[in-house]
């Protein structure tokens, strides 16, 4: 009676590929913009939002039997728009429905799929708020500059000053509230060198950093440290800066590759950001008779806007290391 060995069953009896039941997905940075936006409410209809705003009275010095001198108030109004209707849509096959094994777990990702794809959008819309300031301008207010290229590294990369005049920027505008930064990674890398190798070694406040790195293992964005009373937090969706490379910001040449990274004051009214939805994300079903498919589109209608610029500081930086 013939035995039976690896060289018998190899051609016919032996699986050259196996399929595992779980699909893999891909990593996703974890999402914070919309922190930093106050959505509006009282907006029932119609396509445009005003908000009436009023300025402050002068004071002013008098003497015995002057006549009072009588000052109007300035006013002014804030519009905004829903300017943005956006989507994502699918669809699946009879055919591949019928054949393919992980049909249903693919069919149940549709919803999570498309609303990511809205929520990365919007991510990338809030940020991209920083460009409403007027472009190769300081952006100054009350003489303190709320844009400006970074002084790091022939001016490419964030510096601990910049910090330092980012808080001098929203200190002057008297934004208080919390303080946060938004930064490209590659500005991490920038941080995460400089504390490892210089010497911030000896330095009591940064011991965290130089054990293990900014950014939080937990929660993957949050740095270990505060910096200068900004929270920093690290983020791929930052927005190419509105300048041009090589043109000037401030009498200083502008980066190649020019990111915008964002220092705020954050909390109620002084959220830098407003939004609002006409439409939150909705998905809808229907059949494709004529196509012998079935088909997904999820879509909203949404407005954003630049609201306090005094609450809002831009630090262009380049983005690679």
């Amino acid at each position: 009676m013939a035995g039976t060995d690896y060289a018998k069953v190899n051609d016919h009896l032996v699986r050259t590929e196996l399929w595992s039941a779980e699909l893999k997905d891909v990593l996703q940075e974890q999402l914070m913009g919309t922190k930093y936006v106050r959505m509006l409410n009282g907006f029932p209809d119609g396509n445009q939002f005003t908000i009436p705003s009023v300025g402050e009275l002068p004071m002013r010095e008098t003497a015995e039997l002057t006549p009072v001198v009588y000052d109007a108030m300035d006013t002014g109004e804030f519009t905004f728009t829903i300017d943005r209707y956006v989507e994502s849509a699918t669809y699946i096959t009879d055919k591949a429905k019928q054949d393919s094994y992980y049909a249903a777990q693919l069919i149940g990702m549709f919803p999570t799929k498309m609303r990511r794809a809205l929520d990365e959008n919007l991510e990338s819309s809030v940020f991209s708020l920083a460009n409403q300031q007027t472009s190769g301008n300081a952006n100054a207010i009350n003489g303190a500059d709320h844009r400006f290229v970074a002084s790091g590294s022939s001016n490419t990369v964030l510096a601990l000053a910049d910090f330092a005049k980012a808080k001098y920027a929203l200190d002057k505008a008297q934004a208080g509230g919390a303080r946060v930064a938004i930064i490209d990674p590659s500005q991490e890398y920038v941080f995460n060198t400089l504390v490892g190798a210089q010497a911030f070694t000896n330095n009591p406040a940064f011991e965290g950093i130089v054990q293990g790195g900014f950014v939080n293992e937990v929660t993957g964005m949050r740095f270990i440290r505060n910096i200068f009373g900004f929270d920093v937090y690290v983020s791929n969706f930052l927005p190419a800066a509105s300048e041009a490379a090589s043109s000037t910001l401030g009498g200083v040449t502008v980066p190649a590759t020019p990111t915008v990274n964002l220092f705020m004051s954050v909390g109620g009214d002084l959220t830098p950001f407003v939004g609002a939805y006409r439409q939150m994300p909705r998905v809808e079903y229907e059949r494709n008779k004529d196509l012998r498919r079935d088909e997904y589109v999820m879509n909203a209608r949404f407005g954003l806007k630049l609201y306090r610029p005094e609450c809002l500081v831009s630090v262009i930086t380049k983005n690679t290391i």
